[in-house]
């Protein structure tokens, strides 16, 4: 159990680890890996589940799908053009879970495999799931004045494969960022 329990201090480092991508667009304070994380997961869920796969299983890949970030940071789509092939993620995975017990070792080398590999149908929501949380973000940014934000939010909506993360994705563009605050509040509008 020593090497869980590494892990899971491991993992926490991810609450302190900032999202870089969004410093080239000025955010000077971006949201932390496990922030994205979390609302991957919740949107994996519902695009899961609109498109008839396993809701629990794409929030389940989705939970994990950044986790190798705690031994390379978040590399941006700029720095990946420069340590492409280096540091595969099964590779990473395969190290942090050594020594944990075999069946829950293979489980999360598993999953990371299956998010990888881009095959399965909770795999690709799991994978939607990741651009249009960034998409939200790019939104959430732009709307607190960084307009640079929006080349983000334009490349990941055009990364969204699913029918339902497309509509949730064109739908939430027509969404101001505070409507649901508006709304709790039984504002018109």
């Amino acid at each position: 159990m020593k090497a869980v329990a590494r892990f899971l201090f491991e993992a926490g480092t991810l609450k302190q680890a900032k999202r870089t991508g969004w410093w080239m667009a000025g955010v000077k304070d971006p949201e932390s890996v496990a922030d994205h994380s979390w609302r991957t997961s919740l949107i994996a869920t519902i695009i899961a589940k609109l498109e008839g796969a396993d809701p629990a299983r794409a929030a389940f890949l989705a939970v994990w799908h950044d986790s190798q970030e705690t031994r390379t940071g978040d590399v941006n789509h700029l720095g990946k053009k420069y340590t492409e092939g280096e540091a595969d993620p099964r590779d990473i995975t395969a190290d942090q879970v050594s020594g944990m017990p075999e069946g829950l070792a293979q489980v999360v080398q598993e999953l990371v495999a299956e998010y990888e590999a881009k095959e399965s149908l909770e795999a690709v929501c799991a994978r939607d799931a990741d651009k249009l949380e960034c998409m939200i973000q790019g939104i959430e940014y732009r709307d607190q004045g960084y307009v640079n934000a929006q080349r983000w939010i334009d490349n990941s909506r055009g990364r969204i494969v699913t029918k339902s993360g497309q509509a949730i994705a064109d739908t939430v563009l027509e969404t101001g960022s505070l409507d649901w605050l508006r709304a709790a509040m039984g504002e018109k509008g």
